[in-house]
């Protein structure tokens, strides 16, 4: 499985590292690593993945998640997939805080883009036709006596659970958010905006639209607000340099440009 392309997508990438380990221990580790590719994206190329990003999802991990995910990136850097060791910024959050934040985030009312909006709607709808299904599946598993090792009976309560969790997180979110406004002051970035920034170090520039932790995808360049990088980009102005506060260091970034959603429609459609 060595024999990739120089420049893989994370996705190829896991592949090859998980393909490498024992199989006793990638069992154990190929859960998180999976978890890891899709939240930033498996399409992503590993180059692409800045320390920002790593940062950000550690914040939402568990202490027991990080060990597996470093040993990953190590061997991204280490096979020269990616300029930079992005091991040292993984770093979980404690599971106090953690928690605090997750609450904290639930009492506050969701601000979401239009299309941010319509996109999880959509998301509920497919979770409610896929909940069905499920329930279907228990039924037909459970027909199986023997529970003791009735495995599929297990998966499928198991999805179950999960979806049911989902569904009620997004039902919430969709009641209390409100839409963002499109006529506001856009001089100071605000949830909705699409900023362009530039590394200070490195001159690469990279386009996030900032929006409400519930919308963030980073593989469709969505920054939640409430990420490290989120947080200082958050009403500031066009030309200001912000400062990112990592695991391994500081980063300094300019924002190079600021535009509203119904700008950026209107550019799309002028390429047309």
């Amino acid at each position: 499985m060595e024999n990739i392309e120089h420049n893989p997508t994370l996705a190829e990438a896991a592949n090859a590292f998980l393909s490498n380990l024992p199989p006793q221990e990638r069992s154990k580790t190929q859960a998180e690593i999976s978890k890891f590719v899709r939240w930033l994206g498996s399409s992503r190329q590993v180059q692409d993945v800045n320390p920002v990003d790593v940062a950000s999802y550690g914040e939402q991990i568990i202490p027991s998640a990080v060990k597996p995910l470093k040993s990953f990136l190590t061997y991204i850097w280490q096979k020269g997939f990616s300029k930079i060791n992005l091991a040292p910024h993984l770093r979980a959050r404690k599971t106090s805080s953690k928690t605090a934040i997750l609450q904290q985030s639930s009492q506050v009312r969701p601000t979401l883009t239009a299309q941010g909006y319509a996109r999880l709607k959509a998301e509920l709808t497919s979770l409610k036709n896929q909940r069905s299904q499920v329930i279907e599946e228990i039924q037909r598993a459970a027909a199986d006596k023997d529970f003791r090792e009735n495995a599929p009976l297990a998966a499928a309560r198991e999805q179950k659970s999960y979806l049911e969790g989902r569904i009620k997180e997004l039902e919430a979110t969709l009641n209390l958010a409100r839409i963002v406004e499109e006529d506001r002051d856009t001089s100071r970035a605000k949830v909705g905006d699409t900023v362009v920034l530039r590394d200070l170090s490195s001159g690469k520039e990279f386009i996030y639209t900032l929006v409400d932790p519930r919308e963030a995808n980073p593989a469709r360049g969505k920054l939640s607000v409430a990420s490290p990088l989120g947080r200082v980009i958050l009403d500031k102005e066009k030309g200001q340099t912000v400062e990112v506060d990592a695991p391994a260091g500081t980063f300094r970034c300019h924002i190079d440009n600021i535009t509203r959603a119904n700008e950026q429609e209107q550019l799309q459609a002028n390429r047309r």
